[in-house]
């Protein structure tokens, strides 16, 4: 009888906060939630280490982009720009969906095997990233994103002298600075986790003084090569953690860069000291980050969750 009772108080209490919430916000007054509060779209996943991961809800560019590709639905382009900003949303089935239907009626697009591959990565379906990204390389040889992605899959499954081959070949595509930093940081830590510690000293000899970043979110990366060259210490290159759930750039920093210096005590036989770092990555939000993945499946092929 006494749990009835309570249920009905509950019920009562959250009828009285519905009605306050309804009065405030009918009379005008702003009523905030939490900044702390992440707001939840769709399920995506459940990680390997148990935790449901979460899409976030539509925003306007996701509802402009299906409205524009439903008055065009076979403009490629519209399909692409829809699967994006699915992505941005983190609404990757949703964006790999997408990439499906437009690849049903143009089979032998690139970018549409290059999207789906992308999104496939982040839901944690290494095998079938590979098989659309080799097909993505495949129609266009030249497109280094292709080789990219496809070298991110190999490395998610360990395949460490595949990836490095992956990302040598997209290096050598790069034309600017921005691509040889992006390239260089995933060649010289494949090389590395593959054991071969005198080739991936070479990868770092292209890192002069001369080569910047032009792109603000790739400047971590270069700082992590420079940290590899012993120019710059761990501490000096860890970020500080995101300051919550809406700190997006904050976030994707810290989890690149703290999982890179945690890679970097994995082939330097520092295993405590690597998985205390992973641990702080996979506490966030951006589950769709390399540096996300990769602290997630270090802690679980250490056994370590």
């Amino acid at each position: 009888m006494s749990g009835t009772t309570g249920s009905v108080r509950k019920g009562r209490r959250f009828v009285s906060r519905f009605i306050a919430f309804f009065f405030l916000a009918a009379s005008g007054l702003t009523v905030y939630l939490s900044p702390q509060t992440p707001v939840h779209g769709a399920l995506e996943l459940t990680s390997g280490l148990s935790r449901k991961l979460y899409a976030l809800p539509d925003d306007q560019s996701v509802t402009d982009a299906r409205k524009r590709l439903a008055e065009d639905s076979r403009n490629v382009s519209l399909v692409l720009q829809l699967a994006h900003a699915q992505a941005s949303r983190r609404q990757y089935r949703e964006a790999v969906a997408t990439a499906s239907a437009g690849l049903a009626f143009a089979p032998n697009n690139a970018d549409l095997y290059l999207e789906r591959g992308h999104r496939e990565l982040g839901l944690r379906e290494f095998k079938a990233a590979i098989k659309d990204l080799e097909q993505a390389a495949q129609l266009a040889p030249q497109m280094l994103d292709a080789h990219y992605h496809l070298g991110l899959a190999h490395y998610f499954l360990g395949e460490f002298d595949a990836a490095a081959a992956s990302f040598d070949q997209a290096r050598s595509l790069a034309k600017n600075d921005d691509s040889l930093i992006d390239c260089s940081n995933w060649l010289y830590v494949s090389l590395q986790r593959a054991g071969k510690k005198q080739q991936a000293e070479q990868v770092l000899t292209r890192i002069t003084p001369e080569v910047k970043n032009t792109e603000p979110h790739l400047y971590f990366y270069l700082r992590l090569l420079h940290f590899y060259q012993g120019k710059l210490t761990a501490e000096a290159v860890l970020p500080p953690p995101p300051t919550g759930p809406a700190d997006l750039e904050g976030e994707l920093s810290f989890n690149t860069v703290t999982y890179g210096i945690g890679n970097w005590h994995v082939y330097h036989q520092q295993s405590s000291e690597a998985m205390g770092l992973f641990r702080s990555v996979v506490k966030g939000e951006a589950w769709n980050s390399w540096g996300f993945i990769g602290s997630e499946l270090e802690l679980l092929h250490s056994g370590r969750k």
